[in-house]
């Protein structure tokens, strides 16, 4: 074991004990902000953990393009209760992360249209999934997680995250895409190419689900069907619209969680047996 992975260990443990011990003191569950390293970084998130032992399976959830995306207080509660570990990493340049913002950067790279943004939205995701794998191995090391039983959910460009992860194969079994590039897939041809590769190469089941007035309901019917190719299981739902207009239709991913979340914890919880 190197003196690294022996560290994030003993951090873990400490973390651990540290939920343990806020937990039993307010008798709920309640985030507690973490530190992980992804190469030479130090970035920030929220894990939230269900009363007791364990060990307990997990969600790893990806956030959006929001500059400070929190814990995700409207998703993180219902799935703690159900009994499992949630945890919210926030990646490079958002939340108490450092480095430059991922929508300054993509500001800089010119109009939604200029190819120049398209290859610089891929490339800044790409360097944010390694920040996702990251996470990933720390949530992997905390005694009260079955290393066996962890899903994936992520949300806009965390949908977008959580569809380069799933070809990448072991450590998530399970995929969950709520508006994945809705926003963004007519605009850049690089990111359409980029995320049917992944979806192609899938290694584990996916859900898709959006709400019917979201931006484009076409990423999610296109990378569905090639998941399906691929060969793993796969759903594609779509609601009834949510509030008005496209803007309020794609925050159905995290204001509409009472609508989708038994969906969602239904098709988990079949896939992580």
């Amino acid at each position: 074991m190197t003196w690294p992975t022996f560290m994030r260990g003993c951090l873990a443990f400490l973390v651990a004990a540290l939920l343990a011990a806020n937990q039993n003191a307010l008798g709920q569950a309640r985030p507690e902000l973490i530190g992980f390293k992804s190469g030479d970084l130090e970035l920030k998130g929220f894990v939230w953990k269900p009363s007791g032992d364990g060990p307990f399976p997990a969600l790893l959830s990806n956030h959006g393009s929001e500059k400070s995306p929190g814990s995700i207080d409207s998703v993180a509660p219902y799935f703690v209760e159900k009994g499992y570990v949630f945890f919210v990493p926030h990646r490079r340049g958002q939340g108490g992360s450092p480095v430059a913002y991922i929508m300054d950067e993509l500001k800089m790279a010119g109009s939604r249209l200029s190819g120049e943004r398209g290859r610089k939205e891929i490339e800044l995701h790409e360097t944010h999934l390694e920040d996702q794998l990251a996470a990933l191995q720390y949530l992997q090391a905390f005694p009260f997680v079955d290393k066996n039983r962890i899903a994936v959910i992520g949300f806009s460009f965390g949908g977008i995250q959580t569809m380069l992860a799933v070809e990448r194969g072991p450590g998530y079994r399970v995929a969950v895409n709520c508006s994945g590039a809705a926003e963004t897939w007519r605009g850049s041809s690089a990111l359409r190419s980029r995320l049917i590769a992944a979806a192609s190469k899938a290694t584990m089941s996916v859900l898709f689900l959006q709400a019917e007035n979201d931006y484009d309901p076409t990423p999610n019917r296109v990378l569905s069907e090639e998941v399906r190719k691929a060969g793993k299981p796969v759903e594609a739902k779509v609601y009834p619209p949510f509030g008005s207009g496209p803007r309020e239709g794609h925050s159905f991913c995290v204001r509409g969680t009472e609508t989708w979340r038994p969906d969602v914890l239904k098709f988990i919880k079949t896939h992580l047996k």
